[in-house]
């Protein structure tokens, strides 16, 4: 009778993994959606910035630099009339770099991999350290961030935005590889 109590117990307890296991699973699906969602939502937020610092220094421009508001809201109003406060002199990189405004500017061939943001400086120098296309996941794999549905859910993100911009290829679905100047220009 004690050996038919271990046994039943013993399926008890294994159904009672199974299901903490599917639970987990649940979770964690459940949480790569989340985040999912939210790295979609920072990258049409970051977008918009962008596009607002572009067109910042666009009427800059135009306006001859006579144009900067009397208190700018990131810098302060100290800062906003200095004279250097549109450039702080590395590879062409303006005051929203400065800022910590994460862009991603479009690949030009006077642009080199050191305007970009050490998180997609990275992504970079693996996939040329690769020298072929790759998954998102074998490049989160290789930039030490693991296979995960949520890592490579993040790291798609900075992908595509890569893509968008001209640094990086996608000639197949999924499969991401740096462009032939980009390659030339890292092999330098």
């Amino acid at each position: 009778m004690q050996a038919r109590e271990a046994v039943v117990a013993m399926g008890s307890l294994l159904e009672e993994l199974a299901r903490r296991q599917a639970e987990a699973r649940r979770r964690i699906e459940e949480l790569g959606r989340q985040l999912a969602e939210v790295q979609a939502r920072l990258e049409a937020e970051e977008e918009g910035l962008s596009r607002l610092l572009i067109a910042s220094e666009v009427v800059e421009d135009i306006l001859g630099g006579q144009g900067r508001l009397a208190a700018d809201p990131v810098l302060g109003s100290e800062d906003a009339g200095s004279a250097d406060a549109g450039q702080d002199g590395q590879d062409g990189k303006t005051e929203a770099v400065r800022r910590g405004v994460v862009t991603v500017p479009a690949w030009r061939e006077d642009l080199g991999p050191s305007v970009l943001p050490r998180a997609y400086r990275d992504v970079l120098e693996v996939l040329a350290d690769a020298g072929r296309a790759m998954r998102a996941g074998k490049i989160s794999a290789a930039l030490g961030r693991g296979e995960s549905a949520a890592a490579v859910e993040g790291l798609r993100g900075k992908l595509r935005r890569l893509v968008e911009r001209g640094w990086l290829a996608q000639d197949e679905p999924g499969l991401f590889a740096l462009t032939e100047p980009v390659a030339r220009q890292i092999a330098r």
